[in-house]
């Protein structure tokens, strides 16, 4: 099954009226969000490194919802509560010292890999003195904004963006 967004009202008044909230990037997705094509069908007109992340990024500030799923025969499926596609997993209860580890360790390795310290040095202070899942998961999204800043992470940011997100 494929997920499909579909623009909310506020996605709706943005496309009307421009009011500068997003980027050109972001509008463009926006643009192409329409209720019938799933995320699949939008990745391959777009060509758009961080699609996921956009989407998720429009999602999160109500641009955008979950509108359903396509169905195996190409109907749409009936829509039950679902988390939002940035959503972390859950994990069982308690620190997990492995998991942690795991997580920052390619955290730090992702980000001195595709952009250096040089800019960085702060967020790695922090991702090497974070104690819990929590605690990295709060900075997730800058992670992935140092990410995107540079070419070659732009283009491995959703492989990157979903090997973390299995164990953070």
């Amino acid at each position: 099954m494929a997920v499909i967004f579909a623009k909310t009202s506020k996605g709706q008044a943005e496309i009307a009226n421009r009011s500068g909230a997003l980027g050109p990037r972001s509008r463009r997705v926006l643009i192409f969000v329409d209720g019938k094509r799933p995320v699949a069908e939008l990745r391959e007109m777009l060509q758009h490194d961080d699609l996921q992340h956009t989407l998720s990024l429009l999602e999160e500030q109500g641009f955008i919802e979950m509108a359903g799923r396509t169905a195996k025969q190409g109907g749409l499926a009936p829509l039950l509560a679902q988390p939002s596609i940035s959503a972390f997993r859950q994990h069982p209860p308690g620190d997990d010292s492995l998991r942690l580890q795991q997580a920052r360790n390619f955290m730090l390795n992702t980000v001195n890999a595709f952009v250096g310290a040089l800019g960085t040095s702060s967020l790695q202070d922090r991702m090497a003195a974070a104690r819990s899942q929590d605690e990295l998961r709060d900075l997730f999204d800058e992670w992935y904004r140092a990410i995107v800043s540079s070419r070659d992470g732009r283009r491995q940011a959703e492989h990157l963006r979903g090997k973390l997100l299995e164990v953070i």
